[in-house]
């Protein structure tokens, strides 16, 4: 009977898509949960608004608890555009119809931002050999599951470089967003977390305070690529050209041009560019090399298991450095 439901759903869904496709009455822009919804709205509706100007359709902002919820709303397209991190346009091209057509540049022209781990500045713990040390012994504030800068990134070049399974290795493990996690290192109420530059720029603008006079950063990432934006692939495309001439002339040409780009500060963005989804590639990359060491380490494979998982996984890194080696570079 489950199944049946399911089947019945998913015909739906195929069958309503082209119709919305053809005839656009109104989209749905999703904003992934990096803080709470009061501030994130606060920054994107002047945006969103502008963008319901330029392309003659009411645009509205779609906000859920989690980074899932974006994706899901995009895959049963109640969500026609994002703003993503990396890893979570990952999910959206692969499961929700996305395409990546654009990236944020941050204030600074960077292309770019980074992870940090963090600690309150009147912490006990000065420096990251403390926390590889003293995991048992501490509090942890993680990131969402489909976050690039909250835990793919960390999970990789961090936990993964120590031989560290966080939700194991910590006295306690909390999930949370960037802008929470932050607070809570810096009223002490974790004793180390993970959050981003991103955070801690818009925490400056929001409140006027330096973040790093009231936290410690005890680690920080490789560079991470800038911030995709995605729209779903049956879009029409005369929409798509409307949607994308707006995103990479926003902030930089018309009459309003220097009121667009006070409302691109307030995100710290400088504007965007446009790009594909070839920016995703050293994201896969990193994602994959990952599973090879989870798999390096796994005592409960045989031999010839774990060989064969490895030859898997090799395969996929071989694919994706010949994808990295065709792709164009980004404008």
């Amino acid at each position: 009977m489950f199944r049946n439901t399911f089947c019945a759903l998913i015909a739906t869904v195929a069958l309503a898509a082209p119709a919305i496709a053809q005839d656009v009455k109104s989209l749905n822009f999703g904003i992934i949960s990096t803080e709470s919804s009061t501030n994130l709205r606060s920054g994107w509706q002047p945006v969103i608004d502008d963008l319901s100007k330029a392309i003659g359709v009411p645009v509205k902002p779609f906000f859920a608890s989690d980074y899932a919820g974006i994706i899901e709303g995009m895959r049963f397209n109640k969500v026609q555009l994002a703003w993503y991190g990396n890893a979570s346009a990952i999910e959206a091209v692969d499961r929700a119809q996305g395409e990546v057509f654009a990236h944020v540049i941050d204030k600074d022209g960077k292309p770019g931002y980074w992870s940090v781990l963090v600690t309150g500045k009147n912490s006990k713990v000065q420096t990251l050999d403390d926390v590889l040390k003293n995991g048992q012994a501490l509090s942890y504030g993680a990131g969402d599951p489909n976050s690039t800068s909250g835990t793919a990134v960390p999970g990789y070049y961090l936990w993964g470089a120590n031989k560290i399974e966080p939700k194991s290795f910590f006295k306690n493990f909390r999930i949370a967003n960037h802008e929470t996690n932050l607070l809570s290192a810096i009223n002490n109420q974790v004793d180390v977390a993970i959050t981003n530059t991103e955070a801690l720029e818009r925490y400056r603008v929001n409140t006027g305070k330096d973040a790093t006079e009231q936290v410690r950063i005890l680690w920080k990432s490789p560079l991470i690529p800038a911030d995709p934006i995605v729209w779903r692939t049956d879009l029409p495309a005369d929409m798509k050209e409307k949607i994308r001439a707006f995103f990479v002339n926003y902030g930089k040409t018309g009459p309003d041009a220097a009121q667009d780009l006070k409302n691109l500060q307030a995100l710290t963005y400088k504007g965007f560019v446009v790009s594909d989804n070839s920016q995703l590639l050293p994201i896969r990359q990193m994602k994959v090399a990952a599973q090879r060491t989870k798999i390096e380490t796994d005592t409960t494979l045989s031999a010839e298991e774990k060989q064969r998982k490895l030859a898997e996984v090799d395969k996929q890194l071989a694919a994706l450095a010949q994808q990295v080696a065709m792709a164009k570079p980004q404008q």
